[in-house]
């Protein structure tokens, strides 16, 4: 094809084009060009040159009468050159809540199926306003074509999981990272070694699907501050064009990626957000959808359609229920996993997905269950985070079959508990169990349970111990943004302190979350830096800080590599231990060919745990083998502020091993053998705040 110094010397030729497949698809001879809009009377394709390109070098001019079928224009230009950029813009009553259809007619228009995009020259403020500046929108760039994953596609489980919560931008953009080239896909795959020796088994991304780094609240973008995480999604068939070396090859890189994580035997999941899009309310940037399919795509006030119903907390809601978006939707989610191979995803504020085109709480909503039923996304984990803004909160609920939720509840608990609320004992085993009274009654599994203590909406691991409540001042939102009921303990001083007795403690609870979170039945998710202590100085709302607050810092203190040390050890520890990790519910029954019950629970006296004493803040349990030969477990939690002394199980012709003591001074925290001497007498002295892992031998 030719070079994209050759566009400013021709004009292409073009022909009616087909409305298959939509988007921007490169087909031997040139470019066939696809998009919906039901209201337009006419279409025109603008064409650039490259990224670069300030005004277009084309303008192509689509019919009813020769380009458009239904409601799909299409047009195929001969010869047209890769990494060539594109925008749509629509004529006719176009019915935009915020602008007159003349204004609205002025602006182009980003392709929601375009497979790589430029943000060179957007402006959110510009895609916002009825007076807007030409050619300030995001572009559509015509990549090249991927080649497919070989083979079908497996069964993907989370059986064995051990998740890691990443940024991509985050990871690896501070100096100290040594990558060639930070806050990318490219400079990911440089750090995949440190994932392969920490032995987690998935990463999960924050949102890849190119986003808009400009929306945030006035106050934050007057500091100079962008949207970090990336909930704002514009482009749900392209990667995010800032992780990208080369935006035009978004593609290929992430591919490149998913490739290497693979070769390193790391499953990726992506955190998608179709529950809103970037266009936001009334008043915000006009991108797309709300000229090309408005009343279809968004969940639009009835008795006034210049609003939006918001249950997002964004301005917007995505009508996930209507045919079309439904569509629109599936194809996206097959089209990274069979064409970019993705293993699996995570909704954002997935209850969405079970409201009506009015907002109604639907009794079987479509989308859940065509997800399931798709022959590609059947075979892969959906995970939800079951609740949105609007109050549906569906822990335990949500629609659908083989669904997993991120737990809530478990989080919760597990806070109160560590930070030692007394009289929660049966919540904590319920947890610990893996939830069975949220999942076993419909037939679910452990696997349902995504268990977490931290992610990345909240405190950090570091800042959950050391603070009591938020700090986002940072923000420029007077600290009213962020969640007020953090479940945090300080451990006796807010913030950054000399006090050693205090900083030794908070380190303990540190180690405390993360080993019972890595004992408990479900699926284990990490959040990328707690196993280094990472901090943001008790901010839990980092949305807008894509700066040092967020990044991770690849300097390590010697407390950040004794915590890296020991979370190795525990999720090699778990990977050593299938009763860790069952397919099954536990029963407290002894299993086929087994002599010992697969659980028991104790107090500090054998076989009585304080389910209803008010007071209680220590719980143990035993763990039999499940895989031959494997050794039982024994775990001790003391949440109290003293010692206390439990009598264990009685082993015959066998004895038991500490092999894990939260209060013990590193490296002894987590040993093959830390102390005997005190077990051979039927008891374990268990520190104030700690937790003990036992072995049989």
């Amino acid at each position: 094809m030719p070079s994209p110094e050759a566009h400013v010397q021709r004009r292409y030729n073009t022909k009616p084009g087909s409305r298959f497949p939509i988007g921007a698809t490169v087909v031997a001879g040139g470019v066939n060009f696809c998009t919906f809009c039901r209201n337009a009377t006419h279409i025109e394709l603008l064409l650039y040159a490259s990224e670069e390109s300030v005004e277009p070098f084309q303008t192509v001019a689509l019919t009813r009468e020769t380009n458009c079928t239904f409601f799909f224009w299409h047009v195929f230009v001969e010869e047209l050159p890769l990494r060539s950029c594109y925008t749509w813009r629509a004529y006719g009553e176009l019915r935009v809540p915020q602008m007159s259809d003349e204004a609205a007619s002025r602006k182009e228009l980003l392709d929601p199926h375009a497979r790589a995009v430029s943000d060179r020259f957007y402006s959110r403020q510009q895609a916002a306003a009825a007076d807007a500046t030409a050619h300030a929108s995001l572009r559509g760039i015509v990549a090249e074509p991927l080649d497919a994953p070989d083979g079908a596609i497996d069964v993907r489980t989370l059986d064995d999981a051990i998740i890691y919560e990443l940024h991509v931008g985050g990871f690896t953009r501070h100096q100290s990272s040594g990558v060639r080239h930070p806050g990318t896909f490219a400079g990911l795959i440089e750090k995949i070694p440190y994932l392969k020796a920490l032995g987690v088994t998935h990463v999960e991304l924050l949102p890849v699907m190119a986003f808009d780094e400009q929306d945030v609240p006035a106050c934050a973008a007057a500091r100079g501050l962008s949207n970090y995480w990336g909930y704002s999604t514009h482009s749900f068939y392209s990667p995010h064009p800032r992780y990208c070396v080369d935006p035009a090859r978004a593609p290929q890189e992430f591919r490149e990626l998913v490739d290497a994580l693979h070769a390193a035997g790391i499953r990726v999941l992506l955190d998608v957000v179709f529950n809103h899009t970037s266009e936001a309310g009334k008043y915000g940037p006009v991108i797309h959808f709300k000229i090309l399919a408005n009343e279809a795509f968004y969940q639009v006030d009835p008795n006034d359609a210049r609003y939006y119903r918001d249950y997002t907390g964004c301005g917007n809601t995505v009508n996930c229920n209507h045919p079309l978006v439904s569509a629109f939707i599936l194809r996206c989610l097959e089209y990274w996993v069979r064409e970019l191979g993705v293993d699996g995803f995570r909704f954002d504020l997935a209850s969405v997905f079970v409201r009506g085109e009015q907002g109604e709480l639907l009794r079987t909503p479509s989308l859940p269950w065509a997800m399931e039923a798709s022959p590609v996304l059947a075979r892969v984990p959906l995970i939800a985070e079951a609740w949105d803004a609007g109050g549906l909160y569906h822990v335990g609920a949500f629609p659908g079959m083989a669904w997993s939720e991120w737990n809530g509840r478990y989080r919760d608990v597990i806070r109160r508990f560590v930070r030692g609320d007394p009289g929660i004992i049966g919540e904590v085993c319920t947890c610990v169990a893996g939830s069975a009274d949220l999942y076993q009654d419909d037939g679910r599994l452990p696997a349902s349970s995504i268990n977490f203590v931290t992610c990345h909406d909240g405190f950090t691991l570091h800042d959950l111990v050391s603070y009591n409540v938020k700090h986002n001042e940072a923000n420029g939102e007077d600290n009213r943004d962020g969640s007020n009921d953090n479940l945090s303990w300080n451990c006796g001083a807010e913030g950054e302190t000399g006090d050693k007795a205090i900083i030794g403690l908070r380190f303990r609870q540190a180690r405390n979350f993360m080993a019972i979170l890595l004992l408990s039945q479900g699926v284990p998710m990490l959040l990328a830096g707690d196993e280094i202590l990472r901090s943001q100085r008790g901010n839990n709302n980092a949305f807008c800080q894509d700066n040092a607050l967020s990044w991770m810092n690849w300097r390590l203190s010697g407390d950040a590599q004794n915590m890296l040390r020991f979370v190795r050890e525990m999720i090699a520890l778990r990977k050593r231990h299938p009763s860790l990790r069952r397919c099954r519910f536990l029963t407290g029954q002894a299993e086929s060919g087994q002599r010992h019950p697969d659980v028991a629970w104790h107090g500090e006296r054998i076989d009585a745990p304080a389910w209803h004493d008010s007071t209680a803040r220590f719980v143990a349990f035993t763990l039999a083998g499940q895989a031959p030969n494997e050794p039982m477990l024994h775990v001790l939690f003391n949440m109290n502020d003293d010692a206390r002394d439990a009598a264990l199980p009685v082993l015959e012709h066998q004895s038991w091993r500490r092999v894990v003591d939260t209060s013990a001074e590193p490296p002894r925290d987590i040993a093959p053998d830390i102390e005997t001497a005190d077990l051979e007498r039927g008891a374990c002295r268990v520190e104030a705040r700690s937790v003990v892992v036992l072995e049989s031998l």
